[in-house]
């Protein structure tokens, strides 16, 4: 009976990630001195204490960053952390200081440790370049992993171009970039800003790497930002995407209301896929997939020039007579509002970017996670077999609405598009580019089937 219980005991660790991998640990913490390890950036203290590595916040300095000696490429990292309930902190890894950067400023990946409401622990940010890369909103289940005022287990794979954080054994963040291959191991202390004071401590123990015959832990279900164009992750295979942009031809797209290739002003060059602007006599010359959709997850990136306007749109309804110009369907706009009048049109800010055009209008992002012109904006349409449609921008869920219900149907009644009977009702539809007479690029086009809606809880 003794044995029963033990085995029954047993079975939920064997699912845990890294359980069973006994084999190939090595420690970078001796538990008694910092040896191995050296200071970086600010003057935050570390000392060690009961076999952790304390780290203290001090007034009047920069992030301070405990960093390893050694360099690491591929490896598979796991450690126990505490933190004051608002306090930030962070591990680096394939991280960098050198003195032609920034003054040998501390940069690259860092899986966040954030214990604020924001819940963001466990996402993956570029500390001193690139800012945020995967933001845990994509993952409601992550979010809810981080245990405050107690340990937590973190655990980093990193693996070729393929990144990905558990807290808890709970997979937070999945991200593909290959910006830094090789890199420093860092715990950080953060400069006090907001509610931070000076003495906050965050502990960390067990750290330990395995940096050989790496096996990563199998795919799952939260979703990828990939940072690599045109390519599609293993995750991202398994998960049941396919591009509808194969980065070298317009494959897979037609001109609308027609059956022929797209031609004028679209091209392709260096893995991107651009409409030309025209002199303002001509545009409509929109561009839509060969194939129809109905339930799906519809990834994108997007980058505008000064003043541009374009949109994606879905369930493209080609019966409609739209006077051989653009296509019509439900439109997830792109545009740049600074400069372009439409964003000023509409009903309070219905025609901005990523909102349902001239329906429901999106909520505006921090200055921090909007892209400046000229820069890549990644889009997201979310339709669920329920009916549910959501647009996100860069992490973001900026709109949500039920298609065909009866507030959907009152925004219609009200809008640009109350001639079209049974506007955005259709079962299936194209997705489409709109040629609106502005340079616009696109490329990382990828979609999607689904068949489950969310829980309530998501």
């Amino acid at each position: 009976m003794k044995k029963y219980f033990a085995l029954l005991l047993l079975i939920p660790l064997l699912y845990l990630p890294g359980f069973g991998q006994k084999q190939g640990w090595t420690p970078l913490f001796d538990g008694k001195t910092l040896k191995g390890w050296n200071q970086k950036g600010g003057k935050a203290k570390y000392r060690v204490e009961n076999g952790e590595i304390i780290g203290s916040t001090v007034a009047n300095t920069p992030n301070s960053f405990l960093c390893t000696n050694e360099e690491y490429g591929d490896f598979i990292l796991e450690l126990e952390l505490l933190v004051d309930d608002k306090m930030n902190s962070g591990i680096q890894f394939r991280s960098l200081s050198k003195t032609d950067y920034q003054e040998g400023r501390v940069h690259g990946y860092q899986m966040e440790i954030d214990p604020s409401p924001r819940a963001w622990s466990g996402g993956i940010y570029d500390e001193g370049r690139r800012d945020w890369l995967y933001i845990p909103n994509l993952n409601p289940a992550g979010k809810r992993a981080f245990r405050h005022n107690d340990w937590n287990t973190y655990r980093i794979e990193a693996i070729g171009s393929t990144l990905r954080t558990w807290v808890n054994g709970v997979p937070v963040a999945h991200l593909i970039d290959d910006l830094t291959p090789k890199g420093f191991i860092a715990l950080q202390v953060h400069s006090i800003y907001g509610e931070m004071t000076e003495g906050m401590e965050v502990r960390w123990r067990n750290i330990r790497i395995q940096t050989k015959a790496l096996k990563p832990s199998p795919a799952d279900q939260i979703a990828v930002v990939n940072l690599l164009p045109n390519l599609l992750s293993e995750q991202e295979k398994a998960q049941g995407f396919k591009l509808l942009f194969n980065g070298k031809d317009m494959e897979g797209w037609r001109a609308v209301h027609s059956t022929e290739q797209p031609g004028k002003r679209w091209a392709v060059a260096d893995g991107v896929m651009t409409v030309s602007p025209s002199d303002g006599s001509e545009t409509g010359n929109d561009i839509v997939t060969t194939d129809k959709y109905s339930a799906f997850e519809l990834v994108f990136e997007f980058k505008l020039s000064e003043g541009a306007n374009s949109g994606v749109k879905y369930f493209v309804n080609e019966d409609y007579d739209s006077g051989g110009k653009s296509g019509i369907g439900l439109e997830f706009q792109v545009l740049d509002d600074e400069r372009h009048p439409d964003a000023k049109q509409g009903v309070v800010g219905n025609r901005t970017l990523a909102s349902l055009y001239d329906l429901i209008p999106s909520e505006k992002l921090e200055p921090r996670f909007q892209r400046k012109i000229g820069e890549w904006n990644q889009g997201r349409v979310v339709v669920y077999p329920n009916n549910l449609v959501q647009h996100w921008l860069n992490g973001f869920k900026v709109v949500e609405y039920e298609r065909k219900s009866n507030i959907f149907k009152a925004l219609v009644a009200r809008s640009k598009y109350q001639t079209w009977e049974g506007f955005g009702m259709n079962d299936a539809g194209p997705i489409l580019l709109q040629d609106h007479g502005d340079k616009v690029s696109y490329r990382s086009v990828k979609i999607r089937p689904l068949t489950t809606s969310p829980s309530p809880c998501e």
